[in-house]
């Protein structure tokens, strides 16, 4: 939806099943709809389309698109945003790390990423940016040479010069999002900047750098991190990356305690990675690859003694978790308030809780189309209380 200052809304689509376009445009007709006529009734109502490569090379047919193309225009609805991150299969299935595969150090991710574009160009209403966002280059573990680093960023830049000419050909400006995650080649906000340092050198004084790629700010693992959004963002500032979309979202953090420590074992699952980040009291962080991993009681080797766990687990906006639980929402608030100091900062805002499938009953005691609502709520309340949106 369109709110004050030039920013637009949606949640992502990610939540619902869609491997194929058939699918994913079922699950607009059926809840997307349902989302917008509770929310957005009377006004264009944005949509964050995650698409598969399978769903987009199906969309890609001329006659499914120009179908789709009138369905927006029917209903009202328009496509500003595009998650590109997951490639394949998403929900029902073991995901882990194969979310990240292929990853920039191969063709696949290019030729897929590409095609994103060329979609949304021909989505995107006039006079708005467009954006996707991806994985984080790679899933570290997966990067064993330098040859990989230099074929990822080479794949990168190849992707960077086709939505140039996308956007030079179309006039509608668009941007690619890399997005940092625990545990992945671009994990913290410094090795971001680091890496877009890298690409600078590699293409010295080439504005497509700061005109077409940039950040997908996701707050939830950024918190994860124990990284402050004001800081942050001012690494980003001072080396140049631009915010593409900032995805709404919270982590769950919690004192680990012997209760706590039992209670989160009805948020491991066996489809997504929930990495975990503890802090000790003198502030060292200690990296577990999957919740399980921090669950185990026989570890391989002993864990040290740590006075907060984050865990990469999307939990509604809304919620207030129980059993000892909190929330990183004092992240989230902290970056709607430096959007509320420079509204300019980033166009785009997607909710993300796409973890809908797998959440313990205690968070998930309503259907998915109130959960989305109640998350618009949540969200539209915290942007009217910072002149962003009129909330009503």
């Amino acid at each position: 939806m369109k709110l004050d200052h030039g920013l637009h809304l949606a949640y992502c689509t990610n939540i619902h099943r869609g491997e194929t376009w058939a699918q994913m445009f079922d699950a607009l007709q059926q809840f997307g709809l349902a989302v917008r006529e509770r929310v957005c009734p009377n006004a264009p109502y944005g949509i964050g389309l995650r698409l598969s490569n399978q769903a987009a090379r199906q969309l890609s047919s001329g006659s499914i698109l120009a179908g789709f193309q009138k369905w927006l225009d029917a209903n009202q609805c328009y496509v500003f945003t595009i998650n590109g991150f997951p490639y394949g299969q998403f929900h029902g299935t073991r995901v882990k790390e194969q979310v990240y595969a292929p990853d920039w150090t191969t063709r696949e991710r290019l030729i897929y990423t590409n095609l994103l574009f060329d979609l949304l160009a021909k989505l995107l209403p006039n006079g708005i940016e467009g954006s996707v966002s991806t994985v984080p280059g790679s899933f570290k573990s997966f990067l064993k040479t330098p040859e990989q680093e230099r074929a990822l960023r080479e794949n990168l830049w190849r992707c960077v010069e086709h939505v140039a000419r996308v956007s030079d050909q179309t006039g509608k400006p668009l941007h690619l999002g890399l997005e940092p995650e625990p545990l992945c080649y671009l994990e913290t906000s410094e090795e971001t900047a680091r890496f877009f340092d890298r690409l600078r050198a590699d293409h010295p004084h080439d504005p497509k750098l700061e005109t077409h790629l940039g950040v997908n700010y996701d707050a939830c693992h950024l918190a994860v991190e124990f990284e402050e959004p004001h800081e942050a963002l001012r690494r980003f500032r001072e080396h140049g990356v631009r915010i593409s979309k900032i995805h709404l979202s919270s982590a769950l953090k919690v004192r680990p305690t012997p209760e706590a420590r039992q209670a989160l074992r009805a948020f491991a699952d066996d489809v997504y990675f929930h990495q975990v980040i503890a802090r000790s009291a003198d502030g060292a962080l200690t990296r577990y690859r999957d919740l399980g991993d921090a669950l185990d009681p026989h570890p391989p080797v002993p864990l040290p003694q740590s006075e907060e766990w984050r865990i990469h687990f999307h939990i509604p906006l809304h919620c207030e978790p129980s059993a000892g639980f909190a929330s990183t929402a004092d992240h989230l608030l902290g970056l709607l308030d430096a959007l509320r100091e420079e509204p300019g900062l980033c166009p785009h805002l997607e909710m993300e809780t796409y973890t809908w499938e797998v959440m313990p009953p205690e968070l998930k005691h309503r259907g998915v189309v109130d959960q989305l609502v109640a998350e618009y709520d949540w969200t539209l309340r915290r942007l009217a209380e910072r002149g962003l949106a009129t909330w009503k």
